[in-house]
């Protein structure tokens, strides 16, 4: 689906923020990952600010969203095919972290125009970078 304003863009973030948070949520409850509990449990916590953070901008934001349309970002190049198993927990919350950092940086480069809503979407680029660099040490 292609991405084409300010509010598809921030709905995408929202929905993608809940369903990380969601699967660090139920990753922490595991306890074949007991070893990674606190990780997944600060992971998750990164989610949830993030989904305030769009929401906040979102409402800041409102007579942005009927102003220039986006051109060029669409939701199909941030879907995600997860494996399964018990040794991939790390790799795919990698993969979950990567996606959502290249999401945020290219959805603040399409609007870059509107520099408040950019420099948002960049803070939470760096929030999930924190959270890759956790996870790579794991």
């Amino acid at each position: 689906m292609a991405l084409t304003n300010f509010g598809s863009i921030l709905k995408f973030a929202e929905e993608m923020e809940i369903h990380d948070n969601e699967f660090y949520k139920t990753q922490a409850l595991d306890s074949k990952y007991s070893q990674y509990k606190e990780i997944f449990e600060d992971c998750a916590k990164v989610c949830e600010k993030n989904k305030k953070l769009i929401l906040r901008i979102r409402r800041e934001n409102i007579t942005e969203m009927i102003l220039e349309p986006v051109n060029g970002l669409n939701s199909s190049e941030f879907e995600l095919k997860l494996k399964t198993g018990d040794n991939v927990v790390i790799e795919n919350a990698l993969k979950i972290e990567n996606r959502a950092k290249n999401y945020y940086l290219k959805a603040a480069e399409k609007i870059k125009a509107q520099l408040e809503v950019s420099r948002g979407l960049k803070q939470a680029a760096k929030k999930r970078s924190k959270s890759i660099k956790k996870l790579m040490a794991a």
